[in-house]
């Protein structure tokens, strides 16, 4: 979780609280060569880690959750973020203006909306502990989305907003009625918010990756975000079945865990995330087809990688954005081998 922005200001300095990397100078020519319209990030970017990737090694680590955004948005790959602070509790439009400010103009955020609006039940975790069992009112409540989650992140992102994300936990199929019903609230919902903003909605059940749910965002101008997590399809089965709802839109993916792994077991295994453990090649190959398909319809595509995808986000960013670079170059044999790009010196 990104940390709030607040506390006591400090004094003036010249020297930036959090610097950047002194990055190489690959990575500008790498991004020089991706499509214009794609806008790769990370989910979160506060990783003590990440010293010497992306923050000079010397970054003090205290201060990276609310400094680090703009060391963080001079990497050339970086053009995007996943705000995640958002989904455990909504914050003000003046907190996301501080966002903004901190990067430059063609950023793009990817914002989770708070959890209530996407948890048809309350569960006995850390957050609502004495409100297990009980029916959320805030669920699929328009009303609710667009005071304390819309509308803040319209007016406090303003040209600088990407997707709002509506990410459903793994959900009892039964308690929200069953797939069909399911959507139809989905879709009513979608369709009482405001018009404007992209939304996008991501699953954790594939009971509810269904032909209705599809039909719900396509019918609404929602879109599905194409998540890497082992609860839902591979990946490119969700482009083939739910490629409708970005084509005229944008592609939103989410490259949130290694497939052979659990969020608990990754953290431990790829803990301090400053480099790959276990290479996704397929998923790699998978998602930068996505981009160069997206991108030859001029379409934006918005991709956001955790550290529990590979082992390190910016380092799979790298990786990812070699091999889109070779697909657009016609040299896919070289881009499924993982090889670099061969660069300048």
């Amino acid at each position: 979780m990104q940390l709030d922005l607040f506390g006591a200001p400090e004094e003036p300095t010249s020297k930036p609280a959090v610097a950047p990397v002194d990055f190489a100078p690959r990575l500008a020519e790498i991004a020089n060569r991706l499509p214009a319209q794609v806008y790769f990030g990370t989910s979160s970017w506060a990783f003590e880690g990440w010293r010497g990737l992306v923050f000079a090694p010397d970054a003090p680590k205290t201060k990276l959750s609310r400094y680090g955004l703009a060391a963080y948005a001079q990497h050339p790959l970086f053009r995007s973020v996943g705000l995640d602070r958002t989904y455990y509790a909504p914050i003000a439009a003046s907190d996301f203006a501080a966002y903004g400010d901190m990067v430059p103009d063609d950023f793009r955020f990817l914002v989770k909306a708070h959890e209530l609006c996407t948890l048809p039940v309350f569960r006995g975790n850390g957050r609502y502990p004495q409100r297990q069992g009980e029916v959320n009112a805030a669920f699929l409540d328009p009303s609710y989305t667009h005071d304390q989650v819309v509308a803040p992140f319209v007016e406090g992102l303003q040209g600088k907003v990407g997707p709002l994300l509506f990410q459903f936990p793994p959900l009892s199929v039964a308690a929200v009625g069953g797939p069909q019903r399911f959507a139809e609230r989905l879709h009513a919902f979608l369709d009482a918010l405001p018009l404007g903003p992209l939304y996008a909605v991501e699953l954790r059940n594939r009971d509810l990756f269904t032909s209705a749910y599809i039909d719900a965002l396509v019918a609404t101008d929602t879109v599905h975000c194409f998540n890497v997590h082992p609860t839902m399809p591979p990946i490119h089965q969700q482009f083939q079945a739910a490629r409708a709802t970005c084509t005229a839109r944008t592609l939103v993916v989410r490259w949130m865990l290694h497939p052979h792994q659990r969020y608990a077991g990754a953290k431990r295994r790829y803990e301090p995330f400053d480099r790959l453990i276990d290479e996704d090649l397929d998923n790699r190959q998978a998602i930068a087809r996505m981009c160069l398909e997206t991108a030859a319809s001029h379409q934006p595509a918005v991709i956001i990688v955790n550290n529990k995808a590979e082992g390190s986000s910016p380092l799979t960013i790298q990786k990812l954005a070699e091999a889109l670079v070779l697909m657009q170059e016609g040299r896919p044999d070289d881009a499924s081998a993982a090889t670099h790009i061969p660069l300048s010196s």
